[in-house]
């Protein structure tokens, strides 16, 4: 009897510290769980710091690329509208080009013109004594000694006053033409009524400067007189030849180039219509 007694104590007791194990059990089970699931949370809040991180950087690079964008556009822009400037100054340019190129093509046509009136209003003398050239965009008209005046002497003879006669007719039905007269020399020195070569010619140009306005009603406003002595030779001043075609006055004629000389002086700006 004691040893059952003492049987069903023993059960009593381990069933009691059986049942004391169970709820001790759980508790820790589930304490492992909540520091896990702690743990898992502060991974995930770091990661999304991480990712919030990164976004943040991910923003301020596309912020940065649109402001280079943008900067790109205005320098294409700026490109797009210094292009179109520079196709707006060429096709100034070539405008006043071709205005440029017109008048030289109407003063050429202008030049022709002179001089083959000249040539033939004066085609009865003698080629020795007077010839009709184009030089340097302008008529020569050349006269030499032997037509116009007595050796050493700035009086105009009946003949070279005849030539100028015809010469004037033409410059006085054609008012544009402009008139440049020139006296030349050799180099032989002179003696008598004027005191050198340089004095001979400016005398020998202004002589006829008077015969052509006074005798023949040219506009003196049209004429420039000048004398170069013997310091501008057409040929060697060593032979009688030489020195004889160097002693000759050369009348210069050209049209007018008032919008030819305004065209060049003026800018783009001015000169557009």
């Amino acid at each position: 009897m004691k040893k059952a007694i003492h049987l069903l104590a023993a059960i009593a007791t381990i069933s009691l510290l059986v049942a004391s194990c169970v709820p001790t059990r759980r508790w820790k089970t589930s304490e492992a769980a909540l520091a896990s699931a702690r743990a898992d949370s502060a991974r995930l809040a770091q990661q999304v710091a991480e990712h919030e991180a990164t976004i943040g950087q991910l923003k301020q690079q596309i912020g940065d690329l649109n402001k280079k964008i943008d900067d790109l556009q205005n320098q294409s822009g700026l490109t797009q509208s210094q292009l179109n400037q520079s196709k707006e100054q060429i096709a100034e340019q070539r405008r006043r080009l071709a205005q440029l190129q017109a008048l030289m093509d109407q003063q050429k046509r202008a030049i022709q013109d002179i001089r083959k009136k000249m040539t033939d209003a004066l085609v009865g003398f003698n080629s020795k004594d007077l010839t009709v050239s184009i030089k340097n965009g302008k008529v020569y008209v050349s006269l030499s000694e032997n037509l116009l005046f007595p050796s050493g002497s700035a009086v105009v003879n009946p003949k070279g006053k005849e030539a100028l006669g015809k010469l004037a007719q033409v410059l006085n039905t054609n008012p544009d033409i402009t008139v440049d007269i020139e006296g030349h020399t050799d180099t032989v020195p002179i003696h008598g009524r004027y005191q050198d070569n340089w004095a001979l010619s400016v005398a020998r140009s202004t002589a006829i400067v008077r015969i052509l306005t006074t005798d023949y009603m040219v506009d003196p406003i049209r004429v420039i007189a000048s004398g170069h002595s013997s310091y501008d030779p057409v040929q060697p001043n060593s032979t009688p030849e030489g020195r004889a075609l160097n002693r000759r006055t050369e009348i210069i004629l050209s049209p007018k180039l008032d919008e030819l000389y305004k065209l060049l002086e003026s800018g783009p700006d001015e000169s557009a219509p």
